[in-house]
């Protein structure tokens, strides 16, 4: 997921916001698995439209 939203050139924090969350907190714990932290799939189809992929590339 980092890898993808570095290519794209968003940031941790543009990222959360975008996912309508007020802290980069989200985004850092779930590319780092933090905890058992992940994206869920509301997350990943909103990521997908945000950095004009498809879904399945996430998978990839």
């Amino acid at each position: 997921m980092a890898r993808i939203r570095k290519e794209k050139g968003i940031s941790q924090l543009e990222l959360s916001l975008l996912l309508g969350h007020k802290s980069v907190s989200i985004v850092a714990s779930a590319e780092r698995h933090y905890r058992g932290a992940h994206f869920n799939l509301n997350h990943l189809f909103q990521m997908a439209e945000i950095f004009e992929i498809d879904i399945c590339d996430f998978f990839k």
